[in-house]
């Protein structure tokens, strides 16, 4: 875990990764709620059976958009912001979503901070190239720039 209490320790850090994080399992329960949550219900998501008959993935797959659902609870793993009076999202680059998530398996993240920029009114931009790995696998999931503005 990484702790910033600065912005200075923001700079301090750029460049250096923080993670990885712990494992989280994507279970079905997961999928069929993101499923039901987005309206995505295609087969390949929430019919187990039809997924391991048809599927080329030889069973059911989390939704690419699951996978960089769970970036908050993620990078939460791998940084803590002390002091910090607003912290909010403010979007992503390059996101690839390059290989799949079964359902059943674990995923983590690992994310280098590659810039942080001022924002005025005591706040920055943060830049994360964010990793999310698959337990077992040679190649991660899902790659993409994070973006954040942090107000201390």
């Amino acid at each position: 875990m990484q702790t910033f209490t600065s912005i200075e320790a923001l700079k301090a850090f750029q460049g250096k990764e923080a993670g990885p994080g712990d494992w989280h399992q994507v279970t079905q329960q997961a999928v069929d709620l993101f499923a039901q949550a987005t309206g995505d219900d295609q087969w390949i998501h929430v019919d187990p059976e039809r997924a391991r008959r048809e599927s080329p993935f030889g069973g059911p797959v989390a939704h690419g958009l699951l996978t960089l659902s769970l970036l908050p609870m993620l990078m939460a793993q791998v940084t803590q912001f002390e002091g910090v009076r607003a912290r909010i999202n403010y979007g992503l680059n390059r996101v690839r979503f390059t290989a799949p998530v079964h359902v059943g398996a674990r995923v983590r993240v690992r994310a280098v901070l590659q810039d942080v920029d001022d924002a005025g009114e005591g706040g920055v931009k943060v830049t994360w190239a964010v990793t999310f790995e698959l337990e077992g696998a040679p190649k991660p999931v899902c790659v993409a720039e994070s973006l954040a503005r942090l107000h201390f």
